[in-house]
């Protein structure tokens, strides 16, 4: 199971802890920004299924680059409608048919296919 615990301080600085590490979560710069947590949480599970997909291939994959972006929405619900996700391999050039199980492959990821299939969330306040 996974669990993050968040402990609010003061203002808007929120400290995150998920298993031993920990990091801050704030709106006023001292930290991410929640939407800024939830599209790195979906970068870097990208990320791991390019990984995974290189070392299962045996491609030697340096370095490589994620970049994520979105606009929150300005009309309610507020939230992202459409986030776009860039990988730049750094340089390695992959054919055609290995690009396709690429792409396939990390739209796998679990953050991915938990967008994808919109879980209940269920929130309770005590």
């Amino acid at each position: 199971m996974y669990q993050v615990d968040i402990t609010s301080n003061s203002d808007y600085l929120f400290n995150v802890k998920s298993k031993d590490y920990e990091f801050v979560v704030d709106v006023n710069g001292k930290g991410v920004t929640p939407p800024d947590a939830f599209l790195a949480s979906l970068g870097t599970c990208i990320g791991v299924y390019v990984r995974k997909y290189a070392e299962g291939a045996k491609l030697n994959l340096g370095k490589f680059i994620i970049s994520v972006e979105a606009d929150l929405s300005k009309e309610a619900p507020v939230c992202f409608r459409k986030i776009n996700i860039q990988v730049d391999l750094n340089g390695v050039v992959l054919d055609e048919r290995r690009l396709k199980a690429l792409h396939e492959f990390v739209k796998n990821c679990p953050v991915h296919n938990t967008i994808k299939n919109n879980p209940e969330v269920e929130i309770k306040i005590r």
